[in-house]
């Protein structure tokens, strides 16, 4: 039997720290639990960075990409609820049958690495191919940096079509992991006091949702003065330049006497954890979403006396096909303003937008694919 190919282009990362080259590649016909997504936008994540960096050990050469948005094209057999010309908005995948799947957290999926990590399917195949070289997919159950994607029925999420699917696309990874923090993980309600450590997307992303829960109280923490005065637009009732103070712990302090219900450390610091477990009420939280806490920090037990604690959170411990969803129509309601934090370039000046990334020039770069 003849295996059908679809050709598209791709981004693809040959070698550790070298650039993104669009090339032509073809990628399998969807099986039965899968979606092929003609792809009209995706974001940039730190994530994607760390990998092009090898700071996370992802098979080379790669296609990279895990905040798609785009247009089913085709759908596998037993796919339901997706049919061709739906818009889609592309997140992290999972296994569905492990007890964190199955029990609504699959964020938290026993083969999270090998589903998001691996690049390959999870039964260890590929369904991107180039003639003549090895090329890895499926990051994210995505690798969305090409102009179509591979999906699986579980990570691929139909949104309104009147969303911009340019906005859209970022709520699948860094919107979701920030917003999900606040509204998922820890359940914020009305009234509480919530720390931001470092705003890029997603500490912006957490921003506004304190905003959206009615937060008394949204300390935004960083060290840029642009992002501190927008997430002030966004929501945050204080501002804490880390340059202007050498006790970050208690200058989070001084706004509530009692100290912070919920911290999120965003920056990956490992002495500004330290500062946000130092900052917390008693039965205060702090949340961790990133992966690359530095060395050198510590938490001491006597830190964690009066009921604090210390979570590990992925990606907002959000179930996706509903928290998109929500985060979708908190947008068309005008409380979840992502468009304030989007600055969109061309699929071809991949490597200008990760550029501009990492010397903070925008907050989330968002690459659009012709039409």
């Amino acid at each position: 039997m003849t295996r059908v190919r679809h050709p598209a282009r791709a981004a693809v990362l040959e070698e550790k720290d070298g650039p993104f080259v669009w090339q032509d590649i073809e990628i399998d016909d969807p099986r039965p639990d899968e979606v092929l997504v003609r792809m009209v936008a995706t974001g940039i994540c730190a994530t994607d960075a760390h990998v092009r960096r090898q700071q996370l050990p992802v098979p080379l050469p790669v296609v990279l990409g895990h905040e798609g948005a785009g247009i089913v094209e085709r759908v596998g057999s037993a796919v339901a609820g997706l049919e061709p010309g739906d818009h889609v908005v592309l997140s992290y995948h999972s296994c569905g049958r492990c007890p964190s799947c199955v029990s609504a957290h699959p964020a938290y999926c026993d083969l999270a690495r090998e589903a998001n990590f691996a690049a390959a399917r999870l039964d260890g195949t590929q369904g991107l191919h180039r003639t003549g070289a090895e090329l890895h997919g499926h990051f994210f159950g995505q690798s969305s940096f090409a102009t179509h994607a591979l999906t699986h029925q579980r990570n691929t999420v139909k949104i309104p079509s009147d969303i911009p699917l340019e906005l859209a696309a970022p709520l699948g990874c860094g919107m979701q992991t920030g917003a999900g923090g606040v509204l998922q993980a820890f359940s914020a309600s009305p009234g509480v006091s919530i720390g931001v450590i470092g705003v890029g997307a997603v500490g912006l992303a957490a921003v506004m949702a304190g905003n959206v829960v009615g937060a008394r109280t949204v300390v935004a923490v960083d060290v840029d003065a642009a992002r501190l005065d927008l997430a002030r637009d966004l929501g945050a009732t204080h501002v804490i330049d880390v340059r202007e103070t050498a006790d970050l712990s208690g200058a989070l302090r001084t706004v509530t006497s009692r100290g912070l219900d919920i911290v999120l450390e965003t920056s990956g610091r490992a002495e500004n954890l330290t500062a946000a477990v130092d900052s917390l009420a008693p039965r205060g939280r702090v949340g961790i979403v990133t992966f690359e806490q530095g060395a050198g920090g510590e938490v001491t037990s006597p830190q964690l006396a009066l009921g604090r604690s210390v979570h590990g959170i992925a990606q907002g411990d959000a179930v996706s096909p509903l928290f998109l969803t929500m985060l979708a129509d908190l947008w068309r309601a005008g409380r979840f303003p992502v468009d304030r934090l989007v600055t969109s370039y061309d699929a071809d000046d991949i490597n200008q937008a990760f550029d501009d990334a990492a010397a903070g020039r925008v907050v989330k770069a968002v690459l659009r694919f012709p039409l």
